[in-house]
């Protein structure tokens, strides 16, 4: 008997309204796509000013507790910052008004195109994409050894094994000018949107129109270029490097052309 996969529960936070068919609320899927996204976005509130903050920040889902955990179990998510840094600052404050708190709110946003979809009308053209959105309480991580745990998780991320690859255990002073922050997540979704193209039947009726029109979809996916070595290097490219450069391009190819295939989910 196969595993159960597990599921964010829909509530009024994280379920999808717009384009329903899309939403997707298993832990896997969710989890999977923040991971294999080089940026995310995290948005908070502070209250010097009257707008949200969003910074770009590099991150991780993980679990110090339960190491072995897979992308299918609950996870954190692990940030990497600068220790003086605003948001770092804010999530320091344990305490609002004498009362413990669960730390601070925050919202993170991963997403990836995965093609340009060109159709008979520009009001049907799209994206095919995959995003998520992580909603829960931030805080600043306090013992060496999950903040080692986390700093590993997230710069193998970057490169896979790069850790055990360079210069270990990292300085006192880089310790102390690097601060992790530890999301605990509440509620999360993801949404997707894959498949060919699809037009108004009166517009594929048009012969006039599909004769002289292009329709279909441009796959996109980011790939790594070849290594340039730096100007102190005297090492030949390690094979870590190298394997990492040429799956991470194959992965994202063949991910971005399944994508473009099949029929595309009604709206």
């Amino acid at each position: 008997m196969g595993r159960h996969k597990l599921q964010y529960p829909k509530d009024s936070v994280n379920t999808v309204k717009r384009y329903k068919v899309h939403g997707v609320y298993d832990v896997e899927t969710v989890h999977r796509i923040v991971n294999s996204c080089p940026i995310l976005h995290v948005s908070f509130n502070s209250s010097d000013q009257p707008f949200p903050v969003v910074l770009p920040m590099i991150g991780q889902l993980g679990s110090f507790d339960r190491p072995s955990a897979d992308l299918g179990d609950p996870l954190e998510l692990y940030l990497h910052g600068y220790v003086s840094s605003r948001i770092m600052n804010l999530a320091q404050k344990s305490t609002v008004d004498g009362e413990e708190v669960q730390g601070m709110p925050v919202c993170v946003a991963a997403s990836h195109v995965d093609g340009l979809v060109l159709t008979l009308a520009t009001f049907s053209h799209n994206y095919n994409y995959r995003s998520a959105m992580l909603f829960g309480y931030a805080t600043t991580v306090k013992s060496d050894e999950e903040k080692l745990y986390a700093m590993e998780l997230i710069s193998n991320s970057v490169v896979t094994d790069r850790w055990k690859h360079t210069r270990q255990p990292p300085l006192p002073s880089e310790m102390q000018s690097t601060n992790i922050l530890k999301v605990n997540i509440v509620s999360a979704s993801a949404k997707i949107s894959a498949g060919s193209t699809t037009d108004d039947k009166s517009d594929m009726e048009n012969s006039e129109l599909v004769n002289s029109t292009w329709t279909g979809v441009l796959p996109v996916y980011q790939t790594i270029g070849d290594p340039i070595p730096g100007p102190y290097n005297t090492a030949e490219v390690p094979e870590h490097v190298a394997d990492f450069v040429n799956e991470t391009n194959e992965e994202r190819k063949q991910r971005s052309l399944k994508a473009a295939e099949g029929e595309r989910r009604a709206s």
